[in-house]
């Protein structure tokens, strides 16, 4: 007679899974049309038989269980096309709990569905004399879960388990799961209403939280979603070791009103104080000036007072175009210093632009080819136009090289952003230069992917002239994009050099691009 254990009068319904105390979920299967996952629970201490208990996708729908479905769904796609094989049995895997490798042995309900003559394992069955859950709802009928290595509790309408071991506790070892017969069938289970809740739950609290206008999930290749753990984050997040400059040295323009010119704020150059450090507009130098220029670039000296070029199109100018960069910054990689809120300017300066954030609807889509996640843009974008910034994580060079050398696939460099660009004029060491990781936490941009031959950009923006280690990288539309044409840039363009053709190195991996100049290898 199997165990049962009595959890109150909560409706099925309401009963959630309670993700704090979830380990993983290892299978599925279908039962009486409904989808249900293995769940291992977390123990306090290492053991080869935690606690496994089978539950509803119902019992899994808030997000941070869906999270581990997802996990479990992108492992399952790994799994072998072929059915049941005797390989499996043999095939050595590292435990989950320890370092010590173990031969993989069949549970006794692979040896019945093989119909094995090896000697029987001296573990239960995990298909009879399960440990239950069940409610005491009148309006219903009892609902069982099957449990192994422990009971099921609730508390709050949150389902845990804990472990357990006694005659009536069927025992089931961490070595045997997934076993082969779980394997058979969850390939002929239909995982199609986790996939829509997955999907749902990225659109519904992920996509729709991010600030700017809507950004829209669409695939139509396959029924895949981007991870539910990427975390869409405003601003930059920064790690342990990571400092900004005081806030109270930001300073803004002086000698700047709202009302300038055109009331478009900044007019003239010369009186900016926020382009101390913009590059110096040498075409527009007089004789004495770049008497001037000469001896502030010997001596290091400021260069307020000589003619610099704001970095946008002000309204009244090429009316489509206000807002994009002027062909004095998009052609070349000159750092763009824009106004702040400490400056004289106003709310609506035009050497405001990045810092409003993105302005501009965004699709992230399924590639029909190998190349994953893409990125594009339903309404057209023109030359010079701000799209968005790279946000992530900001973290140390050190941080940085863990993290490459623990990584298990050589994407992970994509994901890195050396903030650099100031290094060598401000004589900092490599391993002072901060680095932007994307990987799991940033904005839609994280899904750009590289072409040779790319239509975007990026460019260094700063609104703290005297923080060299902090500061934006943007991405600009560098031509014409029309409608849902994919946005793509040069990973390997490092801004002042541009990529590289030399010998492929032991760490290149293929170029997928498809553009005419692929250089058809992408280096880490």
């Amino acid at each position: 007679m199997p165990a049962m254990v009595v959890v109150g009068k909560s409706r099925q319904s309401d009963r959630q899974v309670l993700a704090d105390k979830v380990h993983s979920i290892l299978c599925n299967r279908v039962r009486r049309g409904e989808e249900e996952y293995l769940v291992r629970w977390k123990t306090d201490t290492t053991t080869k038989k935690p606690p496994f208990s089978w539950h509803s996708l119902s019992e899994l729908s808030r997000v941070r269980c869906l999270e581990f479905v997802q996990d479990y769904l992108e492992v399952r796609a790994t799994w072998s096309k072929n059915d049941l094989s005797l390989s499996l049995l043999s095939k050595k895997r590292k435990s989950p709990d320890s370092e010590i490798e173990y031969e993989r042995r069949p549970s006794p309900l692979d040896r019945r569905l093989l119909q094995s003559s090896r000697t029987p394992s001296t573990e239960r069955s995990p298909s009879v004399g399960s440990n239950t859950l069940s409610t005491n709802n009148s309006s219903s009928l009892p609902t069982q879960t099957e449990v192994y290595n422990g009971i099921l509790d609730i508390e709050d309408g949150l389902i845990f388990a804990r472990s357990a071991s006694g005659p009536d506790v069927p025992e089931l070892s961490i070595m045997n799961v997934p076993t082969p017969e779980m394997i058979h069938a969850a390939r002929r289970s239909k995982t199609d209403r986790a996939e829509a809740a997955i999907r749902f739950a990225y659109t519904r609290f992920r996509l729709a939280k991010v600030p700017g206008k809507p950004i829209k999930l669409i695939n139509t290749v396959d029924s895949s979603t981007p991870s539910l753990r990427f975390r869409y984050i405003p601003d930059y997040v920064l790690g342990q070791g990571v400092f900004k400059v005081d806030p109270a040295a930001q300073v803004g323009c002086k000698q700047c009103s709202p009302h300038m010119g055109r009331d478009i704020g900044c007019e003239y150059t010369k009186k900016c104080d926020c382009l101390e450090y913009a590059v110096v507009d040498e075409s527009r130098l007089t004789d004495e000036q770049r008497e001037l220029y000469e001896t502030a670039k010997a001596t290091g000296s400021s260069t307020i007072g000589l003619p610099k070029k704001f970095p946008y199109f002000a309204e009244g100018t090429k009316i489509r175009r206000a807002g994009c960069l002027v062909p004095f910054y998009r052609d070349s990689r000159h750092p763009i210093y824009e106004c702040n809120n400490n400056c004289n300017c106003g709310p609506y300066c035009r050497n405001k632009n990045v810092q409003f954030g993105r302005m501009v609807e965004l699709e992230i889509f399924k590639t029909a080819s190998d190349r994953g996640w893409g990125l594009r843009c339903p309404e057209k974008l023109y030359e010079g136009q701000f799209i968005d910034t790279y946000r992530g994580e900001i973290i140390t060079d050190a941080e940085a090289t863990r993290r490459e050398e623990a990584a298990t696939s050589k994407a992970k460099a994509s994901y890195l952003y050396s903030l650099d660009k100031f290094a060598e004029s401000e004589g900092m060491a490599p391993e002072e230069v901060y680095v932007v990781d994307g990987e799991f936490m940033g904005g839609p941009t994280r899904f750009m992917n590289h072409s040779c031959d790319p239509n975007c950009r990026q460019y260094t923006v700063s609104y703290n002239k005297h923080d060299c280690k902090v500061y934006d990288i943007a991405f600009f539309a560098c031509k014409d994009i029309e409608a849902g044409e994919e946005l793509t840039f040069d990973y390997m363009d490092n801004e002042d050099e541009g990529g590289s053709d030399e010998e492929v190195g032991e760490d290149a991996i293929p170029c997928l691009c498809g553009a005419p100049n692929c250089r058809k290898w992408l280096w880490t």
